[in-house]
């Protein structure tokens, strides 16, 4: 019996009582995973990142942990209501335009104190301003740097459009724009590398296409670790009382540890390892979230057909935001019409071996967006279900 169908026979077993579809954690591959991000992290705090675990009881599991620190969440509402829940330390990651939102942080002096903005743009400034509606508290602000490769004078850019702060001038003025404006404070930097820490660069049967991703991603690694410390250098001399640096993500963990400017480490999609996991050289995680679909239909030989499943990952659309059929192995889509929203056939050998009401098990593209199509998830340990959590939906709230 191969490792997988161990994992499917145990999954089914855990199960049995329960309809699909569902969802589950795993928690023995859940808490390897974590201790793996933490050998990775080189002894530098590891802050989660919310989006890609979207539940509580998870969070909270992890960051009782030895080596986790705080969470990176994805929107002021959903960091209001963690710093309200318990949460102590919440670094929004993205800018916001939540004028309610603002006006109840400034309000509150427990919500600044716990909740850490994000900002790139003096726009951004004079919005919280224009939304505190009263509201005297200081904000507590991290500067965001865009770690994008440019190459050929520019010409040539590599990673995600993000802040259009680049050189260390760049991210020293908006501290001083921050350090003058009353009712502000720079505690933070952030990078996120993301063409290096969210691109695999070892993807099956594209050995040229990987190789190419492998040289692009060391090259950029040369080039931020530079930038960044200049960066850290320039804000310090504006903001001396800097608190961290957060840079990384699940695929560069150790690459970004190794920087003396880098002070903590932020990473989530490496708790679940979802499909989009599964190509990168420098670690191999454990599938720790999990759906199941039941066989509603069998069409014909070597086919069966599953309720649902067609919960496509956001990014640039193709096969790879597709969920994965994953247990039993040797399913695949149906070319002609791929993961349906009510129904979707799959095809393969093992199909003639499943009967009406059988799983069929899947792995989401991405991590925490799986928890938006259930409200809670089954924890499962060896072979039984231990607890049932809510996820964010769960608990009446999507955040985005």
């Amino acid at each position: 019996m191969t490792a997988r169908a161990t994992d499917r026979a145990r999954y089914d077993r855990a199960t049995a009582l329960l309809d699909a579809p569902l969802a589950i954690v795993d928690l023995a591959a859940f808490d390897a995973n974590a201790d793996d991000l933490v050998r990775r992290a080189g002894g530098k705090p590891i802050r989660v990142a919310s989006k890609s675990v979207r539940c509580r009881a998870l969070l909270e599991r992890v960051l009782a942990r030895d080596g986790f620190a705080g969470v990176m969440s994805f929107t002021l509402a959903e960091s209001l209501w963690l710093a309200r829940s318990g949460f102590e330390d919440v670094l929004l990651a993205y800018p916001s335009a939540d004028r309610a939102g603002y006006a109840e942080l400034t309000a509150d002096p427990k919500l600044a104190a716990s909740v850490t903005v994000m900002v790139d743009d003096p726009a951004q400034l004079r919005l919280i301003d224009e939304a505190r509606d009263g509201g005297r508290e200081v904000v507590r602000v991290c500067l965001e740097l865009d770690t994008s490769l440019r190459l050929l004078g520019g010409r040539v850019r590599i990673g995600a459009r993000r802040s259009p702060l680049h050189s260390p001038a760049e991210v020293a003025d908006l501290a001083r724009v921050v350090a003058r404006r009353p009712g502000f404070e720079v505690v933070g930097i952030m990078a996120y590398e993301g063409h290096v820490a969210g691109v695999g660069d070892s993807v099956a049967g594209r050995p040229v296409r990987s190789r190419a991703v492998r040289l692009m991603q060391a090259a950029a690694r040369r080039e931020l670790a530079e930038r960044r410390a200049a960066v850290v250098r320039a804000v310090r001399a504006v903001a001396p009382g800097l608190e961290f640096v957060n840079g990384g993500g699940t695929g560069s963990v150790q690459h970004t540890a190794a920087e003396d400017a880098v002070t903590e480490i932020a990473a989530g999609s490496g708790l679940y390892v979802p499909r989009l996991f599964d190509n990168y050289t420098s670690f191999r995680g454990r599938p720790a979230a999990l759906f199941a679909a039941p066989v509603v239909r069998r069409p014909g030989v070597g086919v069966v057909t599953v309720l649902g499943g067609g919960y496509p990952a956001s990014g640039a659309p193709g096969r790879d935001r597709l969920p994965e059929p994953y247990l039993p192995e040797g399913l695949r889509y149906d070319p002609q019409e791929g993961a349906g929203e009510v129904q979707t056939p799959l095809l393969g050998a093992p199909a003639d071996d499943l009967l009406v009401g059988d799983k069929v098990w899947f792995r989401h593209a991405k991590a925490g967006e799986l928890c938006e199509r259930f409200d809670v998830l089954r924890l499962v340990e060896g072979d039984e279900v231990t607890a049932t959590v809510p996820t964010y939906r769960g608990e009446g709230h999507t955040f985005l």
